[in-house]
């Protein structure tokens, strides 16, 4: 197989030229640009013979920068993300022939995912080229993220992040680029602009002319512009943008101008938005046959000699395509595998009970005190988000209270107001070593996530998109639901959409051992857990309870908070405490609740919930966010479906209104779920 050449093999003082480069590097060049270009030209025939490759976006006429990015990336120091045209990127950067085959054609052996990810979305985790979202440009905030771990580890590389021109114009590209900016973060970030985003023209995308000319006024940033067409000028400008964001640690963007010789992808027809004129002048312009003719005009190669390099090429790629046409294809019962890493097994109380025997604690004083024992614990935890660390302030609740004075800025830290990049930065900074462990506040407000739900999502198959190669192991915090007078955006429940996406853990506690067990056993894990937090009972004297200093509750271990035998009340949250209430209350009329907390959402303790189920015969399920859409839809149907036999009665929810929380007082009590309904709705399912 052919030993592949990258720059840092190669001296990077001087400026490339046709004269001056080595003949073997030219030589090398020439080869790994031949062996993309016949699997460019032949990835469409795949789909044409139903082997695969359903989706292919060719990069012919992005050739330069595409050899040059390669070249540049250094696997043992350096952190890539190239986008789906990045072939050449991904070949030059020393991924063999047959592993882009594999990857096309969704084989098992694929090192990108197995299959599991679309074809031309290339990459090799275990060398730092990541595997990256079809949500085009979100990695840019990866990148971000891993730079800055690079730079508090004093690492020896730079992140870098490919794209395309017309996914600048997504928002989280600019909060990356802010971002960068604003840490002063070793990025550099390649636009590659051939003018259209699919079918629309660049004119349409943005007002300048070049893209990267938006960013002019960002802080501690350079721009460097090169003919992404041009070997020679782009290498010179991928040089020369490392070689400054290694020695200043700044954000670097190289707009790279391009062209696109091919449809967008081989679902596309570009003859129905471009005209002849067009067509003919890309076709014209190829940057392969004008790096062929530099070759032979100024003597470096001669004809023959390109002819022997592209016979080598043909040969290395027939050989690639005949083994992993022999590859075997994904396992289909392997479709469970890696869907979250295995938790931390948290066996020192195994049922997450303990002796009540102590001094009570508040919710809050659980959070902060396991938050500050855990960073003692392991110095490669961090936390950042909005208003975290302001002189005394420690987030919008103070639960964070104390902990820069101790730990320092470089670990407890302020994000800008951006959710998204709050949550897509957590992520690309644990990608860099499997030690760290990162917090964040995902919003203010549990209802000001959404602007990072594209990133949440991103974090939740991350592990199972590469095949259990990757996983961010990050603790997304949220304050949650109402009860404060808080109104909209400050008094929503969102658990309900946000236990849909497979891949992360979701607890919600109500007392304060419970927030400090599960926050200990969530920050010790692998793998991504969303943990909210009741944010009424922070301070509440109901949520106290007693705490020991090594307390960590098992996900998936609900709590009875009642005995009972005549209905089971299975909540979480706010409304353990209203369903405690009520339970208590018709317990005068003779009648025995048994209440579980489920504190985890995902995984769910089913086995819990039918043990009880089959105990008492009636299910009462109550939970603050609106009945419809809400979690106890899932939980209905499971004991639906598993525990219909034992019931005496049908699974009863409540919950509150089917409308937004208001800000009123007045209307808040009305739509959000209180005892009384709870009561009331215990008594209607006694008597059925």
């Amino acid at each position: 197989m052919h030993t592949l050449k990258v720059l840092h093999d190669l001296p990077v003082h001087k400026i490339f030229t046709i004269k001056n480069t080595d003949k073997a590097i030219l030589e090398n060049w020439l080869f790994l640009m031949t062996v993309g270009r016949i699997i460019d030209e032949k990835a469409p025939n795949y789909l044409k013979q139903a082997i695969g490759w359903s989706y292919h976006a060719p990069y012919a006429g992005h050739d330069g920068i595409q050899l040059a990015i390669g070249q540049i990336f250094d696997k043992e120091h350096d952190h890539l993300f190239p986008y789906y045209r990045d072939m050449l990127t991904n070949i030059s950067a020393g991924l063999t022939a047959e592993e882009i085959i594999l990857n096309g054609i969704s084989k098992a052996a694929d090192v990108t995912s197995g299959g599991r990810h679309m074809s031309n979305h290339i990459g090799k985790p275990e060398w730092n080229i990541h595997n990256v979202s079809s949500a085009t440009g979100n990695h840019t905030l990866h990148a971000v993220g891993v730079a800055r771990a690079i730079k508090y580890y004093n690492g020896k590389g730079v992140a870098i992040s490919s794209q395309g021109e017309s996914s600048v114009s997504e928002g989280y590209v600019y909060e990356a680029i802010n971002g960068a900016s604003t840490e002063e973060l070793p990025v550099i970030f390649v636009f590659q602009d051939n003018g259209y985003g699919i079918s629309v023209p660049k004119k349409d995308q943005t007002a300048n002319r070049k893209v990267a000319n938006n960013f002019t006024g960002f802080k501690n940033l350079r721009i460097i512009h090169c003919n992404g067409k041009d070997v020679f000028d782009s290498m010179n400008a991928m040089t020369e943008a490392k070689k400054w964001s290694l020695e200043t640690q700044h954000p670097c963007i190289v707009q790279a101008n391009c062209i696109r010789i091919h449809s967008h992808s081989n679902s596309d027809r570009h003859d129905l938005y471009r005209n002849e004129a067009e067509l003919g002048f890309v076709l014209e312009s190829d940057p392969m046959l004008k790096f062929k003719r530099l070759l032979i005009r100024y003597e470096r190669l001669s004809l023959e000699e390109i002819q022997a390099i592209e016979e080598k090429a043909k040969e290395v790629v027939k050989l690639a395509h005949r083994s992993a046409m022999a590859s075997p294809d994904p396992d289909p019962a392997s479709i469970y595998d890696f869907i979250i890493p295995d938790p931390y097994p948290a066996d020192k109380y195994p049922e997450g009970l303990h002796s009540m025997d102590g001094v009570k604690k508040k919710l809050i004083e659980g959070i902060n005190e396991t938050l500050k024992a855990e960073f003692r614990l392991n110095p490669d935890t961090f936390i950042w988000g909005q208003d975290m660390a302001n002189k005394e302030k420690g987030g919008i609740f103070n639960v964070s209270k104390g902990l820069q004075q101790e730990f320092g800025p470089a670990r407890v830290f302020n994000g800008p107001i951006a959710e998204d990049f709050i949550t897509g930065t957590a992520n690309g900074m644990s990608r860099y070593n499997n030690k760290i462990r990162i917090v964040v506040e995902g919003a203010e407000f549990a209802d000001y996530f959404w602007p990072a739900m594209e990133q949440y999502v991103e974090m939740t198959h991350e592990y199972w998109r590469t095949n259990g190669k990757f996983s961010p192991n990050v603790t997304i915090r949220l304050a949650s639901g109402g009860y404060i007078g808080g109104g909209l955006y400050h008094s929503q429940s969102t658990e309900g959409t946000l236990a849909t996406f497979p891949g992360i853990r979701i607890v919600y506690p109500s007392f304060a051992d419970d927030a400090a067990g599960l926050l200990r056993t969530s920050l010790r894990s692998m793998g991504p857990t969303l943990f909210l937090e009741p944010k009424a009972l922070y301070n509440s004297p109901v949520a106290a309870t007693t705490i020991p200093d090594d307390f960590e509750v098992p996900f998936g271990k609900a709590r009875i908070r009642r005995d009972g035998t005549d209905l089971t009340l299975i909540t979480y949250g706010n409304t353990t405490h209203l369903s405690l209430k009520a339970a208590e209350r018709i317990a005068k009329d003779g009648y025995n609740i048994e209440v579980m907390d489920l504190r985890s959402l995902i995984p769910l303790d089913k086995e819990a919930i039918l043990k009880s189920v089959k105990k008492t015969g009636r299910v009462l399920i109550v939970h603050e966010d609106k009945v419809f859409g809400g979690f106890g839809g899932e939980l209905a149907g499971i004991i639906g479906e598993e525990a219909y036999e034992f019931l005496d009665a049908p699974v009863r929810r409540v919950g509150s209104a089917f409308t937004p929380v208001g800000f009123s007082k007045i209307l808040e009590n009305a739509i959000l779920i209180n005892e009384d309904r709870i009561y009331e709705a215990i008594q209607n399912l006694l008597k059925y």
